[in-house]
């Protein structure tokens, strides 16, 4: 089945890295993929527009299906082979009512971490404002705190809706990129002792972006948050 798979991604992005945790956990191994450079703008690619309109990644193939959120990707996988590989949406309804809110929240902390991680590449130099920058700063803490908040709710060796589930499929790639940028292990413990429970978990490790093996640590531009 993985076979009439294709995924087009890019190293480092937590989307494509959501996506091919997914793949993982419901041992679809197998699928054809294709590595693209962002810095050399191939995700704009013809390649990749024949896909995804939007030109962004991942650009996702299941036969004539074609999905481009990488939370939709994540539902359809889970939800076309429930009983292959590991179950991640859980049975019971306040689970479950937890990981759909976990994974959306989740979509909010990534567009907070990019405002603040690649603000320099997102807006253009003329329209940079100090302002802006520490206003950006300001909402990543106080949604990073929020995180904190929610984790202090969560037994001792639970993930963050009971069961390993989508909730972290989505959220753990967005905790690993802030501790990679430098956020402090010291103010934010509960972070860190979530990524430390879920960062050798199988099909993380064998998604992981491949240029953190050479490279584990990137800028610590997070590093006073």
């Amino acid at each position: 089945m993985a076979k009439s798979m294709s995924l087009l991604w890019g190293a480092g992005s937590p989307p494509c890295w959501r996506v091919m945790i997914t793949l993982e956990e419901k041992k679809l191994q197998g699928y054809k993929h294709k590595l693209l450079s962002f810095e050399k703008g191939e995700h704009k690619s013809q390649e990749v527009l024949e896909i995804n309109p939007r030109g962004q990644l991942p650009a996702f193939k299941h036969g004539d299906n074609i999905l481009n959120e990488s939370s939709a990707v994540c539902l359809y996988l889970e939800n076309q082979f429930k009983s292959q590989g590991n179950k991640l949406i859980p049975d019971s309804p306040t689970e479950q009512a937890l990981m759909y809110q976990r994974m959306m929240e989740g979509l909010t902390l990534t567009d907070k971490l990019n405002s603040v991680i690649y603000s320099d590449w997102l807006v253009p130099e003329e329209e940079r404002h100090e302002s802006a920058v520490k206003r950006n700063r300001e909402a990543l803490a106080a949604e990073l705190s929020l995180w904190e908040g929610y984790l202090q709710k969560v037994a001792a060796g639970s993930y963050l809706a009971g069961a390993f589930s989508l909730a972290d499929v989505i959220v753990f790639p967005n905790v690993a990129y802030a501790f990679r940028f430098g956020l402090s292990v010291g103010r934010y413990p509960k972070l860190a002792k979530y990524y430390s429970l879920l960062k050798d978990r199988p099909s993380i490790k064998a998604s992981r972006p491949p240029h953190w093996m050479a490279s584990p640590q990137g800028c610590d531009i997070l590093k006073d948050l």
